[in-house]
């Protein structure tokens, strides 16, 4: 039976819902069963080779990691909890991503739409862009020291590539035709970047946003590995000076489960604002 879900732009979206035969052929191939399946294997597996100290001491055991992460929750390390330390390189990338992307984002769609202003910046753009982040974090603290501050021009300079990159190239891939339909309808510029420029670049766009955001997490690593007394990568350096692969792999989790977080609320904004956008779902 099928039902209407939604109206965008005057079409109305039907979700049909196909009865099939109970059978066990249907349970295997149904995505939450493999879902479960594939996290059951990784955890088994990972149990498996942790008990078999295939590694030696290196790798912990799920529970001693769970274990662990119950520990830190209720100690402080150099004076800060676990939630202190998680927020500690959350803020630093709230800040870096944000400062990027408001820059980034912009310059990108202008350097798509003008080719005075993407002559001005490609150039410069084009030498700084082979760069790895990590590469700057030793001219970084000369420039700015161990604080806040190295470390979120760190981010920065992790974020800002891809930022840009897909702006520009969300404008530049658009297709021409979109144009002529405004012109034909009497639009003039205006309403070319209003109506087609901006919509048709906002899936690009959050997709440069949504790759900027892994980067800007192993940015903060990184510079945490290098210089810091507080966040994950603290944790994590602190777990193998301290010769706790639990602590390691219990800071690995946390950093995961934070960038998860991360990229479902950027995703949420890209459905709200983009509610075009098909999802292709498999069969």
């Amino acid at each position: 039976m099928a039902k209407p879900i939604r109206s965008i732009a005057n079409e109305v979206q039907m979700q049909v819902k196909e009865k099939r035969p109970f059978t066990i052929l249907t349970v295997l191939k149904n995505r939450w069963f493999l879902y479960t399946v594939s996290i059951t294997a990784f955890f088994l597996l990972w149990d498996t080779v942790a008990y078999r100290r295939v590694f030696g001491g290196g790798l912990a055991r799920p529970q001693e990691v769970i274990t662990q992460l119950g520990k830190m929750m209720v100690d402080t390390m150099a004076g800060k909890s676990l939630m202190g330390h998680v927020w500690a390189s959350t803020h630093r990338i709230l800040i870096g991503f944000s400062l990027a992307s408001i820059v980034a984002v912009p310059l990108g769609l202008m350097m798509a739409l003008n080719r005075y202003v993407n002559a001005f910046v490609r150039p410069v753009f084009d030498l700084l862009k082979p760069m790895p982040p990590i590469a700057w974090i030793s001219i970084a603290i000369l420039w700015f020291g161990i604080g806040e501050e190295s470390k979120v021009f760190i981010i920065v300079v992790g974020t800002f590539v891809p930022c840009l990159l897909n702006a520009f190239n969300g404008v530049r891939l658009i297709e021409p035709q979109l144009y002529d339909v405004v012109r034909m309808l009497g639009g003039n510029r205006r309403d070319e970047i209003i109506q087609v420029c901006f919509p048709a670049a906002f899936p690009a766009i959050f997709a440069g946003l949504q790759i900027s955001l892994s980067i800007a997490w192993t940015c903060v690593l990184a510079a945490e590995l290098v210089s810091s007394r507080s966040g994950l990568g603290f944790i994590i350096i602190q777990g193998m000076t301290l010769s706790k692969p639990a602590q390691i792999i219990g800071g690995m989790l946390l950093i995961a489960v934070a960038a998860w977080g991360m990229s479902l609320l950027v995703s949420g904004l890209e459905k709200f604002l983009c509610p075009w956008k098909r999802e292709v779902m498999s069969q």
